[in-house]
C-alpha cells in the first residue's frame, strides 16, 4: 500500500509541473488578450480572467467523461486556438508592420469595449481548461486504481490527483499573468511568441481530437506516446527561446502601452 500511495505522490508533482507549464500559456494569454486595455480596465480583466479559469477548470473536472469522450468539444477547443493564434502570427509576419499592428490591434479593443474583450479571455480560458483536463486525465489513468470510490467517472484516488493537480495549476495563473503583463512590456516580440504557443497548444488539441477511437486518423494512444511528448515540449521551449532571444525585444510605447 506505501508503494501505491508513493506511486501517487510522484504522478502529482509530475502533473503539477505539467500543470504549471500549461498555466503559463494560459496566464500568457491572459496578459496578451488584455495588453491594450487602459491600466484600470486591464487588471480588472485579468482578474474576471483567472475568476472564469477557476470555474472553466473546476467545471471541466465534473464533465471529465464528457470531455473525454466528445471529439467536437476538443475539435471548437483546437480551432479556436489556431484561429487566435495564427491570426496574429500571420498578420504580424506576413502583413502590416508591428506597429501599425499593434495600433490597429489597441484601436479594436477600445472600439470593441471591456466586456467583449472579457468574452475572448473567457472563449481561451474554456479551450485551455479542456486542454488541462485531458493533459492531467491522461496522466491520472495510468495510475494503478486505489482503495478508494469511484468519483466523476474516475477511480477516487485518480481524481483527487486531477483536483489537485488542477488546483496547484490555477495558483499558478493567479500569480503569473500580472509578472506576464510586465514582461510583455519589457520584452514586446514576447507578444508573438505567446499567440505562437497558443496556436501550438490547438495543434496539440488537433492531435487529440484525430486521435479519438470515433476519427481513428491517428492511433489513440499516440497523443500520449514518450515521442509526440517530446515533439511538443520541445517545440514550445524552441518558441519561447526565439521569443526571449529575439533582436527586436525593446520596450515600445506600443509595447507599454
Amino acid at each position: 500500500m506505501e508503494s501505491l500511495w508513493l506511486e501517487y505522490a510522484w504522478a502529482l508533482l509530475i502533473l503539477i509541473g505539467l500543470e504549471g507549464l500549461l498555466s503559463a500559456d494560459n496566464a500568457l494569454v491572459l496578459a496578451v488578450i488584455a495588453k491594450h486595455l487602459p491600466d484600470d480596465q486591464k487588471k480588472k480583466a485579468i482578474n474576471y480572467g483567472i475568476i472564469m479559469a477557476f470555474v472553466f477548470r473546476f467545471a471541466a473536472l465534473f464533465a471529465i467523461s464528457f470531455i473525454a469522450n466528445v471529439w467536437q468539444v476538443q475539435a471548437i477547443g483546437a480551432a479556436y486556438l489556431l484561429y487566435l493564434g495564427l491570426k496574429h502570427v500571420l498578420q504580424t509576419k506576413f502583413g502590416k508592420k508591428t506597429e501599425a499592428v499593434h495600433k490597429e490591434i489597441k484601436q479594436e479593443v477600445k472600439g470593441k469595449g471591456f466586456w467583449p474583450t472579457v468574452g475572448k479571455i473567457a472563449l481561451a480560458d474554456l479551450a485551455f481548461a479542456i486542454d488541462s483536463i485531458l493533459a492531467a486525465v491522461a496522466l491520472a489513468l495510468g495510475l494503478p486504481d486505489s482503495p478508494l470510490d469511484e468519483f466523476g467517472g474516475m477511480d477516487g484516488g485518480q481524481f483527487i490527483v486531477v483536483v489537485l493537480g488542477g488546483v496547484a495549476g490555477l495558483v499558478l495563473i493567479k500569480y503569473a499573468a500580472t509578472w506576464f503583463v510586465k514582461l510583455l512590456g519589457q520584452r514586446p516580440a514576447l507578444e508573438t511568441t505567446a499567440y505562437a504557443i497558443v496556436a501550438w497548444v490547438g495543434v496539440k488539441l488537433a492531435i487529440i481530437t484525430l486521435a479519438h477511437e470515433d476519427i481513428g486518423v491517428l492511433d489513440h494512444h499516440f497523443p500520449h506516446s514518450t515521442g509526440w511528448t517530446l515533439v511538443f515540449y520541445g517545440v514550445l521551449v524552441a518558441i519561447a527561446l526565439l521569443g526571449w532571444f529575439a533582436p527586436n525585444n525593446k520596450p515600445s510605447k506600443a509595447g507599454n502601452a
